[in-house]
């Protein structure tokens, strides 16, 4: 179902589970709320960033192409810190076919909406390195340092 369908002409018990599942799927249809956080923690966002190594099936982004990407791109926008990974990625690009490749995990925790910078990262990325997309997930959190 999605936000703000009805539930009308339907039986009784259908109506029930129909109306449960509307309520649980509508959460993600409010804007989530900041954690309640114990001693010592912070609300805060977490934003993790992946992004594909494989240009156009052809190279790879070199270590050398990434750590400059990071201290251009990443570290002005974000220079109290952040953690980077390795990891390895499997998609379905835009012509349906499914595609393995090495990647690196980006995670930065910010106290402030940060949106602006992380699609800035993002699309100094695509262009840079011909990438398709950069998978951006962000989570409120509690967090202390």
């Amino acid at each position: 179902m999605q936000c703000g369908d009805t539930l009308k002409g339907m039986r009784e018990p259908l109506r029930i589970a129909a109306a449960t599942i509307a309520v649980m799927s509508m959460q993600g249809c409010a804007a989530i709320a900041p954690p309640a956080c114990g001693s010592g923690l912070t609300p805060m966002t977490q934003a993790q960033l992946f992004f594909g190594r494989d240009i156009e099936r052809r190279a790879t982004v070199s270590d050398q192409q990434w750590q400059d990407f990071i201290d251009q791109e990443v570290t002005p926008r974000f220079p109290d810190g952040f953690s980077v990974w390795d990891v390895t990625g499997q998609y379905r690009d835009q012509s349906r076919t499914i595609v393995r490749e090495p990647g690196k995990q980006v995670l930065i925790f910010t106290r402030t909406a940060d949106e602006p910078k992380l699609n800035a990262i993002r699309d100094a990325y695509k262009g840079r390195f011909k990438q398709e997309s950069v998978l951006l997930v962000q989570s409120p959190v509690c967090a202390g340092f």
